[in-house]
């Protein structure tokens, strides 16, 4: 029995059992430490991917940037940080500043402190650590967060405290116990199970046996598609198997060879020489990302500790995850082209929009050019194939000092086997992959072309610019700096975002053509020539809107007596609709201005005319409808309300100089009150009455009136120019009053300063601008008479006159002008009522005028042959160059006007007696 026991303890099986046993003592405790170590660095890079995850999650989430340059951001932040926290099961969630300081923590109470050591993140970098210091030890991550320019503008701190780490560590340990006395057990029970069924049945292990054995374990080695390398301590190649050689493309006596000699690159060398430990570390090895694990072994039999080294090849992968990431990135490109291009609606701008937002994330360089039409909203030809020349309007690049032709040169198509012409041709996008080999582009010009390829220009993507079937222009990407040419993917890409770009340029063309018709529109309805009179220095200016031509207008009416009528307004709306409004209400102003109406009563005529117009309108709106179809345009109740809501909502500010007395009365129907600067530089916004807009009706207009003293100026102007999205009505008008305090400045002096100050960049409304320096007639140019109730009293009248006619040297005049004021003043004192009274005025021409206390007012008439009046007012009407009619608060003024020079005469065919034409009726 001792003997057996003896032979089976130095037989193979015993010693088997003996090793395995120690083996499994071995790798058990060996196993159980590495895998409390192992769960130690698992939790520790558990805790920083969800530190790192969480950290990013909410670094890009939509409004952080603006939240973080609200006034309050803790108060903003602080509720989503907390619970995102609980969300992500982190131990807190800070957001803070450049500075580090916290606006956010789990912790009120650290909420406003700095936290230590983000320089990192605050130079752009993201990145994980185990955390030692206050408030406690973790395992933190901290990210920058960017705003739209990538600049830094704050800071997300994630992290999972290091005790709770260990906890969870901690919290293994019994079941790492158990499972090592378990598996000693089943270790222990499995090598005395084989070494008994071994020395049963093999009765010991022979050399055959264990070469066998070797055999089986080289075929493994050798099978198995990764790479294994066994490196020594002294840096030689102990073992490669198949997989190792062919990732490493290793020579074939590799064994026993220093690291060093093999041939590989010398980042290879450097990482199997170095030592390190590394996991799934990505490493380059010529054209292959090969996955490297390196792990040390153990020393054995004498011999020193080395290394194990297994690589895993993940080229493909990695291809795979680049050609995702490239597809992901085009399309984040074209959501960002589809909120940057066509922010305006200018056809320029949105050509250069197009060429900025593909350099430099898809080329080197984007040129744009378009038809000349499209440049200037026209409606470019339908027919293709026949482009042969555009206008370049846009070009972008990574650098400035571009061989490509400048904007504004004109490109011509001359070759058609160009990648443009036959983009232009084909009707869709050309790849030109080489240049070096695209002859027709060569061809096209030579020196240019050699120019460009010197540069280092390589690759092309043409892509014509369509919308509705038409082309607009043509898109060029061309790569220099980028080595890789364009591919067929690139093309697809290139021609996808030229298909947008297009449909934005087309909007902006459309926009340009009716803004141009528009502004063509306004300004053929807006006073050309202002009329020659005497009372005011004018100054006008008129800018439309950006965004559209609107309804404002001004005008110079004028009147009778020497007056002028100065006149602003504004129509509600933009567009054709609200310039052909307008130039309705201009036409309407000058027709009551004709009358001679005071200010009041003529907004209130403007009113009324208005809500006639629009219940005209809106009464035929139906009957138009129906003829026209449902399909009509304008059609139907929409149609309708649209039309009889035309012209309502209109403001105007109507004002009348008289430069005798020097009175202005004025009225305004809802529209802003004037600027008056006084001769000593003082500004004044003086108020009037507040009228309800033109079209809204029911109430009556009021005038105010005030004496100006000469020189005074006045300053009319549109809402536009003090008031904007930016501004409100308030500032505005401060601003204006600074503009206008200035004195010596002519009229045009001020309008053009009053828009360097006041004009926005790009200005939303209308602006209508009127300035006018107020003058008086001198008192040698006036003569005034009050005449008796006598019929005798006409010849003084008619004497005094013509004395007063040849003081001004117009005696060449004095006929007509007795004649005039002979049947003038006697048909006042025998048709109208005291008081009479006899005015001269010499102005530009001659002014007539006899005034009376009634409001009886005659009229032109052809007399009979059996009449025996009824001539008199015909003779004035032959011999005044105008005639008319006012009315004033005491009665009216009957005038006439006539030339300073007497050319313009009739001449009568016998001469006339002055006396006997007193006696002739009107």
């Amino acid at each position: 029995m001792s003997a057996r026991l003896s032979r089976g303890a130095h037989s193979v099986a015993g010693q088997v059992f003996a090793l395995m046993a120690a083996i499994v003592v071995l790798l058990i405790t060996a196993a159980a430490l590495a895998l409390v170590f192992q769960a130690r660095y698992d939790s520790q890079r558990d805790a920083r991917n969800r530190s790192l995850a969480a950290a990013e999650a909410f670094a890009h989430a939509p409004g952080l940037p603006q939240a973080l340059m609200s006034r309050d951001p803790t108060a903003v932040l602080q509720p989503l940080a907390e619970a995102a926290r609980r969300a992500s099961g982190l131990d807190f969630i800070a957001v803070m500043d450049v500075r580090g300081v916290r606006y956010t923590d789990s912790r009120p109470e650290l909420i406003g402190q700095r936290a230590s050591d983000v320089s990192r993140a605050v130079a752009g970098e993201s990145f994980t650590e185990v955390f030692e210091g206050q408030p406690s030890d973790a395992v933190r991550a901290v990210v920058p967060v960017r705003n739209a320019d990538g600049a830094v503008i704050g800071l997300v701190g994630t992290g999972i405290e290091v005790e709770n780490v260990s906890h969870a560590v901690e919290g293994q340990l019994p079941l790492l116990v158990g499972a090592t006395a378990g598996g000693l057990l089943l270790g222990t029970a499995g090598a005395a199970l084989v070494s008994r069924r071994l020395l049963h049945q093999t009765r010991g292990l022979g050399a055959a046996e264990m070469t066998r054995m070797n055999e089986h374990h080289e075929a493994v080695l050798h099978a198995v598609r990764e790479g294994v390398l066994i490196i020594g301590n002294d840096q030689r190649l102990i073992l490669a198997n198949d997989e190792a050689r062919r990732l490493l493309d290793l020579p074939q006596d590799a064994e026993e060879r220093a690291v060093g000699d093999l041939g590989l690159d010398p980042r290879t060398t450097e990482l199997l020489a170095s030592g390190r430990v590394v996991t799934d570390h990505v490493h380059l090895a010529g054209d292959r990302l090969l996955a490297v694990n390196v792990r040390p072994t153990m020393a054995y039999a004498g011999r020193p500790a080395g290394r194990v080294v297994t690589l895993r090849d993940t080229t493909e992968l990695a291809s795979l995850t680049g050609r995702a990431e490239v597809a992901r990135s085009r399309l984040q490109l074209l959501y960002d082209a589809g909120g940057r291009i066509g922010t305006t609606l200018d056809v320029v701008r949105t050509a250069e929009e197009l060429s900025e937002v593909a350099v430099p994330r898809f080329a080197d360089f984007v040129t744009v050019e378009l038809l000349e039409p499209v440049l200037h909203g026209d409606e470019p030809s339908d027919v293709t194939g026949v482009y042969t020349e555009m206008r370049r309007a846009a070009i972008t690049g990574v650098r400035t000092d571009s061989p490509l032709q400048p904007v504004g040169d004109l490109i011509r198509f001359v070759v058609p086997t160009a990648p443009m012409a036959a983009a232009l041709d084909e009707g869709h996008a050309v790849l030109a992959a080489d240049l070096n080999a695209a002859m027709g582009w060569r061809a096209q010009d030579s020196e240019g072309t050699r120019v460009a390829l010197e540069y280092g220009l390589h690759s092309l993507i043409s892509v014509p610019l369509q919308a509705r079937g038409v082309v607009l222009g043509m898109a060029n990407f061309w790569r220099a700096d980028t080595p890789e040419p364009f591919d067929g993917e690139d093309l697809s890409f290139a021609e996808e975002l030229g298909a947008r770009a297009a449909v934005s340029i087309d909007n902006a063309r459309r926009f340009t053509r009716e803004h141009a018709t528009a502004v063509t529109l306004q300004r053929r309805l807006l006073p050309r020539v202002l009329p020659d009179q005497s009372a005011v220095d004018v100054a006008y200016r008129y800018l439309p809107a950006k965004a559209g031509v609107g309804g404002d207008w001004f005008d110079v009416i004028q009147l009778p007596g020497a007056r002028v009528a100065l006149v602003v307004g504004d129509v509600v709306g933009h567009g054709v609709h609200a310039a052909a409004t307008m130039g309705r209400l201009r036409t309407a102003v000058h027709n009551f201005a004709t009358l001679d109406l005071p200010p009041d009563e003529l907004l209130g005529h403007l009113d009324e005319l208005i809500n006639r117009i629009d219940q005209d309108e809106a009464g035929g709106g139906g009957g138009e409808a129906d003829g026209s179809g449902a399909g009509g345009e304008h059609g139907g109740p929409d149609g309708a309300a649209e039309r009889a809501s035309a012209v309502t909502g209109a403001t105007c500010l109507y004002a009348v100089y008289d430069p005798v007395s020097g009175r202005c009365r004025m009225a305004s129907a809802g529209h802003p009150g004037p600027a008056l600067i006084s001769p000593d530089g003082g500004v004044a916004f003086p108020e009037l009455p507040a009228g309800l807009p033109l079209g809204v009706g029911g109430m009556p207009f009021e005038a105010v009136e005030f004496q100006l003293s000469e020189g005074s100026r006045l300053v009319l102007f549109t809402d536009g120019l003090v008031e904007d999205r930016d501004r409100d009505f308030d500032t505005g008008l401060q601003l204006l009053a600074d503009a206008l305090s200035r004195p010596g400045r002519s009229p045009d002096q001020a309008a053009s300063d009053v828009l360097a100050t006041m004009l926005f960049p790009v200005p939303s409304d209308d602006i209508a601008l009127l300035i006018a320096d107020t003058r008086r007639l001198e008192a040698d140019r006036i003569a005034e008479w009050e005449v008796p109730g006598e019929h005798s009293a006409v010849s003084r009248v008619r004497n005094a006159g013509s004395a007063q006619l040849v003081e001004w040297g117009l005696g060449d005049i004095s006929f007509a002008a007795e004649l005039i004021l002979s049947e003038l003043v006697t048909n006042a004192i025998r048709y109208g009522s005291a008081p009479v009274g006899v005015r001269l005025l010499r102005d530009r021409s001659l002014i007539c005028e006899v005034s009376d206390g009634s409001s009886t007012s005659p009229h032109l008439r052809y007399a009979a042959t059996t009449d025996e009046g009824g001539r008199g007012l015909f003779l004035v009407a032959q011999y005044a160059e105008r005639w008319g009619t006012r009315y004033t608060d005491r009665g009216k003024v009957i005038w006439a006007e006539l030339p300073l020079t007497g050319g313009a005469e009739p001449q009568p065919p016998a001469p006339l007696d002055l006396d006997a034409l007193e006696d002739m009726a009107w």
